[in-house]
């Protein structure tokens, strides 16, 4: 995000690793001594209630999926989220799912879709699919989820169509391999990868296989493969209004997958995805929100 910023606006960017110094003592003191005109806070935890009781403000908390989704009811972070969402002076969703629930907290809430770096993932041309269609699983491996349980399961019924490798990740992705054993369903197993270097694991597959899990929205995994020249198979909801204009929507079940799979031969399947990503996920468009965003509060606050 930050290298979409306009050169004439200073950014400084506070990191920190896992490690217990880093994310506990370590970022308190970035935090502590950072001056800025306005604080944007990535993830609705430590991070963004440390930025809030050492008063930095006008804040932005940026919720982006298991801090609303999954830690707000969490017997030790849920307390920390449901104070961050209240006490912000803005809150900014990045998946539609989100907005009913951070809304409950903060009216100000608003969708802004998330970004992609378009200088590292960007289209390289497919190769015609006249044989197999090679699919890559490329989401973490997490049957409650990301439905990969169901991506097995109709993965199976086209196996004579596909060629398939699955990353090693996830929570689940050793049951995922004992159920392809299970079903005689041969995968082709990768190792895990720095983020910078996915874009040649999409690069070198006919269609990805996202998540077809909970939430229903386009997920990071998906708008980056998409942003690579590949077509995605997701399960994108049709209840969000956000999403009416995505080519396809509601695929969860495991015939519909199949289906979608299949189709994803048709170079019609991306183009149509790639129009729709352009048209929502561009980072100039997403940028000039932010700016917008960023002016009223300063101008709120001045």
């Amino acid at each position: 995000m930050l290298k979409y910023f306009p050169p004439e606006i200073k950014t400084v960017h506070l990191k920190r690793s896992r490690g217990f110094w880093s994310k506990t003592f370590g970022i308190a003191w970035k935090i502590l001594k950072a001056k800025a005109d306005i604080y944007h806070c990535h993830y609705l935890l430590q991070d963004c209630w440390l930025a809030l009781k050492f008063g930095k403000h006008p804040i932005i908390g940026h919720a982006h999926g298991t801090d609303v989704r999954s830690n707000i009811k969490h017997f030790a972070w849920g307390r920390i989220v449901r104070y961050n969402l209240g006490n912000c002076d803005k809150i900014v969703v990045s998946t539609p799912n989100l907005l009913e629930t951070a809304r409950e907290f903060n009216k100000s809430a608003e969708y802004v879709p998330n970004l992609v770096d378009e200088n590292l993932f960007y289209p390289k041309t497919r190769k015609k699919v006249k044989g197999k269609i090679k699919v890559l699983i490329a989401g973490a491996s997490d049957w409650a989820v990301k439905g990969t349980d169901k991506i097995i399961r109709a993965l199976k019924k086209i196996e004579k169509d596909v060629e398939i490798s699955i990353i090693k990740y996830g929570i689940d992705i050793d049951k995922t391999l004992k159920l392809a054993k299970a079903l005689g369903l041969r995968i082709n197993v990768l190792p895990p990868v720095p983020h910078i270097n996915m874009p040649e694991y999409y690069w070198s597959a006919d269609t990805i296989v996202a998540s077809i899990g909970v939430g229903g929205t386009l997920g990071m995994v998906a708008l980056e493969a998409i942003a690579c020249g590949r077509p995605v198979i997701t399960h994108v909801s049709s209840q969000f209004p956000e999403y009416e204009e995505f080519p396809f929507c509601d695929i969860f079940s495991t015939e519909k997958i199949a289906e979608a799979i299949l189709s994803s031969r048709n170079e019609k399947v991306w183009k149509k995805e790639y129009e729709y990503y352009k048209r929502y996920h561009a980072p100039e468009k997403i940028m000039r929100k932010f700016m917008e965003i960023y002016n009223d509060l300063i101008q709120q606050w001045a």
